[in-house]
């Protein structure tokens, strides 16, 4: 079987920084949801809660931008990356993280 010199085979290509970074960033996700879930047992005012779930959505878009920055310094740049073109490695990146927004 041939080896491969990719990301998938390194494993994640995240620095240390950046996975500390994005696990912060999800706990305070994780508190803001929980407190959102709270606000509505409570019966708080649909402003109020937009406000949160719009603060939510807006952090979770972080996370994706700092996911694609560690994406692009440790696989694209070094050239690890799956595809075999560091732009098409950046559009496949690309494509995946806006899918869904």
């Amino acid at each position: 079987m041939e080896q491969t010199s990719s990301c998938e085979s390194y494993g994640n290509c995240l620095s240390p920084e950046h996975v500390a970074e994005l696990q912060a960033r999800l706990s305070r996700l994780e508190g803001h949801i929980h407190a959102i879930g709270r606000m509505l047992s409570e019966g708080r005012d649909c402003r109020g809660l937009l406000v949160q779930v719009a603060a939510v959505k807006s952090a979770l878009n972080q996370v994706t931008a700092k996911l694609l920055e560690g994406y692009l310094d440790g696989c694209v740049a070094s050239g690890r990356a799956v595809q075999g073109e560091p732009l098409d490695a950046l559009k496949a990146a690309l494509a995946i993280a806006l899918k869904f927004s």
